[in-house]
């Protein structure tokens, strides 16, 4: 089964990603975690989760706000 992106966002960072989906608690049903996926060094694409707090929080760097992942159209 191939995996489908559901959403392209931008990292602060330049890298593209694309989300997979949002794991749910299996009990109480809360979204607790992004899954997506971009490509390493070699052009493979690898899956990654990170907390969708995390994921949705703005930042600071080099003294300016942004958000960690912005969604792109």
């Amino acid at each position: 089964m191939k995996n489908k992106i559901i959403g392209k966002y931008k990292h602060f960072k330049g890298q593209i990603v694309g989300v997979l989906g949002v794991a749910k608690h299996s009990e109480n049903h809360n979204d607790l975690y992004v899954v997506y996926t971009h490509p390493d060094e070699n052009g493979k694409d690898q899956m990654w989760i990170r907390p969708k707090k995390m994921f949705l929080e703005t930042i600071e760097r080099d003294k300016k706000m942004m958000r960690r992942f912005e969604k792109l159209d």
